[in-house]
């Protein structure tokens, strides 16, 4: 994975493609990858930090690329790199992908036991609607 700045058209497409948040990507405390196989760009992926606590988003495969075991990869070296970053714990919310999440070790989480630096960023608190399913993990 190598970091890719927020404002990369690539970056937006590929989450736009997907339905998936883009307002926020050059906020402040936001960091994202480009995930590459082969020397091609197969994916996308990012977090934010606040404390302990990681919120992971925009994991994104491109769609040529899917059902290769790209996603758990890169979910996996997306938490390699918010725990070198200081994060203990991983939260994420989804409205579609909490199958797959949960296939990797994360479990649901009621919004009252989230804290509330994660329940205050933008993607908790008005990108993502309320009935998504909010996952955590321990790292």
């Amino acid at each position: 994975m190598l970091p890719i700045d927020g404002l990369a058209p690539e970056l937006r497409g590929a989450l736009a493609g997907e339905k998936l948040p883009v307002d926020d990507l050059t906020e402040e405390g936001r960091r994202f990858f480009r995930v590459i196989r082969g020397g091609a760009t197969v994916g996308f992926a990012g977090y934010e930090l606040h404390g302990d606590d990681a919120l992971l988003r925009s994991i994104v495969v491109l769609p040529d690329h899917k059902g290769h075991g790209i996603g758990e990869t890169t979910l996996r070296l997306l938490i390699a790199e918010a725990t070198q970053a200081g994060a203990r714990r991983g939260y994420l919310i989804t409205t579609s992908a909490a199958p797959f999440f949960e296939k990797q070790g994360f479990t649901p989480v009621d919004r009252d036991a989230v804290p509330e630096a994660i329940l205050a960023t933008r993607q908790a608190a008005s990108l993502c609607p309320a009935s998504a399913t909010i996952l955590t993990k321990k790292f």
